[in-house]
C-alpha cells in the first residue's frame, strides 16, 4: 500500500440530524478523499446538515445498517484505497482515523477495527450486555477462525480491494461482524486499536435506545454468526 494511500469515509445515517455535522467536522481533511453519508431515509435535517458540513450524500435505497455500508463503499471515489466506516451519533473518535489507516497505509495489516473493550470508554457509552456480547461472539469467532476479536466496533478501515473480495452481503446491523468473520476466513492481516468511545453525542439510538432495537439487531447479529461461523463450517 503507497504512503499517499487515501481514505473514503462511510457513515451510514437514519435521523442523525444533532450530531452528523460534528461528525463529519471532525473528520481529519488531510487523510480522507471524501466523506460519504449513506442516508436510510431520514425524515430530519440529517442530509442538509451532512451536505453543510462538507460531506457527499447518497440516499439509500433499501433497509438496512448494511445495506447502507456496502452501498457507500460502492459509491466512493475510484482514487481510494482505503474505506474506513464509522457510526453518525458522535461516540466514535474520527479525528483519530489516522490510527486505523495508519496500519493500512504502512503495509502490514489490511483490516483494522477500533476496539472500545480495551480502550477508555466514558461513562454509560456501552452497557453491559454489549460489552458481554462482544466478548461471547469474540470466542466464537477465535474457535472456529483462529482470529480473536475484543469488539464488533462500527469504526474500521479496510484495504478497498480486500472489502471487495469478501463477497459482503449483510443487509441489516451483521454487517460488522460478517465482515470481521469474512477477513478471518480470508486470511486478511487484521488488528484491533484500542480506541476511546464515546456517548452518543445526541438522538436516541436505534439498537440500544429501545428493547425491541436491541433484541431485533442482537437477533440479527446472532444469525450471521450461525451462519457463517457455526458447526456447519470447518474449524480455522
Amino acid at each position: 500500500m503507497s504512503e499517499t494511500a487515501r481514505t473514503a469515509v462511510v457513515i451510514p445515517t437514519r435521523d442523525e440530524a444533532a450530531t452528523i455535522g460534528a461528525v463529519v467536522g471532525e473528520i481529519p481533511r488531510a487523510l480522507a478523499v471524501e466523506i460519504i453519508v449513506a442516508d436510510g431515509g431520514s425524515r430530519d435535517a440529517t442530509v442538509a446538515a451532512a451536505r453543510a458540513a462538507g460531506a457527499r450524500v447518497i440516499a439509500i435505497d433499501g433497509p438496512g445498517y448494511g445495506w447502507a455500508c456496502a452501498a457507500g463503499a460502492a459509491a466512493a471515489d475510484a482514487r481510494a484505497d482505503i474505506i474506513a466506516f464509522l457510526d453518525g451519533d458522535g461516540a466514535d473518535r474520527g479525528d483519530l482515523l489516522g490510527r486505523l489507516v495508519g496500519p493500512i497505509v504502512a503495509g502490514t495489516h489490511d483490516f483494522v477495527l477500533a476496539s472500545r473493550t480495551l480502550g477508555e470508554r466514558a461513562a454509560g457509552a456501552m452497557l453491559w450486555h454489549q460489552v458481554l456480547a462482544g466478548r461471547l461472539i469474540g470466542a466464537v469467532i477465535a474457535a472456529r477462525t483462529g482470529q480473536r476479536y475484543t469488539d464488533m466496533c462500527a469504526f474500521r478501515a479496510i484495504r478497498r480491494d480486500a472489502l471487495a473480495a469478501l463477497g459482503m452481503c449483510e443487509s441489516g446491523y451483521g454487517w460488522n461482524v460478517e465482515m470481521q468473520i469474512r477477513a478471518a476466513r480470508a486470511g486478511l492481516r487484521v488488528v484491533e486499536v484500542p480506541m476511546p468511545y464515546r456517548r452518543r453525542a445526541g438522538g436516541r439510538s436505534k439498537v440500544a435506545g429501545s428493547l425491541a432495537g436491541t433484541l431485533k439487531a442482537g437477533a440479527r447479529i446472532l444469525s450471521v454468526v450461525w451462519r457463517l461461523a457455526g458447526p456447519g463450517w470447518p474449524l480455522g
